[in-house]
């Protein structure tokens, strides 16, 4: 009797009635779907709108934006000056990259160290100060330099500008007390020749700091 493959015995078993069952339903199915993204937001927005939900939120939106405009962030990590300083800056970078004109013309090579000052002076010093504190608002409008720029980095600028009749910026994200390495207010950047000088002042009652 000739033995059977084991492929032959495999598929004979599987084909055998008394082994083929239908077993039935098992569970519960589901079909699959997969709902559009777009139709949900749009679904969502549209029962905001008649909930009044996109109104209200426009309105936050709007009070936390004029805020912001009112009374920025303050920079942080400043204190107030405890010593006088003074020390002198050099605003000179060397080139990453070619520096091309307008006709594509290479202006200055990459490696070239420039100074800004050569081609920009800075014709107005930058006072840096805490709006909110009443004695380094004093001190600022004491200097003798009526045109120097008051950059704030706390405070209200459009109130101060109201009162004082005087334009005020602010140093929004600290990117300039940063540039300068500045830590204490008030404080003082004006051009030495190629350098700038930086100066932080601590005041006193009996006496306040001038240029």
């Amino acid at each position: 009797m000739n033995r059977l493959s084991l492929p032959f015995l495999i598929t004979a078993l599987l084909s055998s009635p008394a082994l083929a069952r239908d077993y039935g339903q098992q569970g519960t199915h589901f079909p699959i779907i997969e709902p559009d993204l777009l139709e949900q937001i749009q679904s969502r927005l549209q029962t905001m709108d008649k909930n009044g939900d996109i109104d209200r939120l426009n309105q936050k939106l709007k009070a936390r934006t004029i805020a912001r405009v009112n009374r920025p962030k303050p920079v942080a990590g400043l204190i107030r000056a405890e010593k006088s300083t003074t020390r002198l800056f050099d605003p000179t970078i060397t080139l990453q990259a070619d520096i091309f004109g307008h006709d594509k013309r290479r202006i200055w090579a990459k490696g070239t160290r420039v100074n800004p000052l050569d081609t920009v002076p800075l014709r107005a010093a930058l006072i840096f100060l805490d709006g909110d504190d009443p004695a380094q608002l004093e001190w600022a409008f004491a200097q003798k330099s009526k045109t120097a720029k008051l950059i704030l980095t706390n405070g209200a600028p459009l109130k101060l500008m109201k009162a004082r009749q005087r334009r005020f910026y602010f140093d929004q994200g600290g990117k300039l007390t940063a540039h300068f390495d500045i830590k204490a207010l008030p404080a003082m950047v004006d051009q030495q020749g190629r350098m700038l000088r930086i100066r932080e002042f601590a005041l006193s009652k009996k006496r306040r700091p001038t240029q």
